[in-house]
């Protein structure tokens, strides 16, 4: 093994490449099961389109919930541009079937044509992408079951009966972790020295082998974290919401819960 020396540090090269190899080979993995999964429900909707339709209601309604959780943030000088990503990017009703494929299409390569800490942003994004493509398909096979049963029903109602069927708060606390972790993966990139550069070079080069969404992905992100100047306080405000309302979701009487949630989508912005 080659012994490579920098001052007064040295370290053996052989084990750290092997490390990171290591590393590399795990994300890669990551992303191209995540994307699995998700291309296997897209499959399920795609074929049941009363399914697919509960599905798009739903992801509308959470989009509202959350445009409206956060809508401080949204108009906040600092922090309006993370809190836009972050709803265009995982909560909303968008088809990120291009991405997907683009990220597919590069699982097994990503740690080629990006730095690792990019390649780690990405297994953190397939990871978030799956859990909630999966927790959403639950929760739209409950939500078409549900508008059966009560047609004429609220759906802030319908949503919470939903959310209590589906239960598996594990799922939901780990769902926040990841989004938690994605947003920690994103500010970390923005301390690295010259990447905003790179990315920018890998305009050109990431259009030619159509992975533009995935480019359009990274800048958008690391431009959004960025601008923030840090991104603790964001996240913790993130963590502090998203927890109150998955613990009212599971623990408060169903009214209470309900006219919380009403009050709350009432009082967003009109779009």
């Amino acid at each position: 093994m080659r012994e490579v020396s920098h001052g007064h540090l040295s370290f053996n090269r052989g084990p750290y490449l092997d490390k990171l190899r290591v590393c590399m080979d795990a994300s890669a993995q990551q992303i191209h099961d995540a994307l699995q999964a998700v291309a296997q429900l897209r499959q399920l909707h795609a074929a049941d389109p009363l399914l697919a339709r509960a599905s798009a209601e739903l992801k509308r309604f959470q989009a509202r919930r959350f445009q409206a959780t956060y809508s401080d943030l949204l108009h906040s000088p600092r922090y309006k541009t993370a809190a836009t990503f972050f709803l265009k990017e995982l909560y909303s009703d968008k088809d990120y079937a291009e991405r997907d494929q683009q990220f597919a299409r590069i699982a097994g390569t990503i740690a080629k044509l990006f730095p690792q800490p990019v390649v780690n942003t990405a297994a953190a994004l397939a990871e978030v992408h799956a859990l909630t493509e999966k927790l959403d398909d639950l929760m739209a096979r409950m939500w078409l079951a549900d508008k059966v049963t009560t047609p004429q029903d609220d759906e802030c109602a319908r949503y919470i009966r939903c959310w209590r069927q589906v239960g598996d708060i594990d799922a939901r606390t780990r769902q926040l972790e990841v989004v938690l972790h994605l947003g920690q993966e994103l500010n970390r990139l923005t301390r690295m020295f010259g990447l905003r550069t790179l990315l920018k070079m890998m305009r050109g080069p990431a259009t030619a082998a159509g992975l533009n969404s995935l480019q359009n992905f990274l800048e958008n992100g690391f431009d959004a974290f960025a601008n923030m100047r840090g991104a603790d306080e964001f996240l913790r405000l993130i963590k502090e919401r998203e927890t109150a309302w998955i613990h009212s979701l599971f623990e408060d009487d169903a009214v209470t819960c309900e006219t919380r949630l009403s009050h709350l989508l009432a009082s967003g912005p009109a779009n």
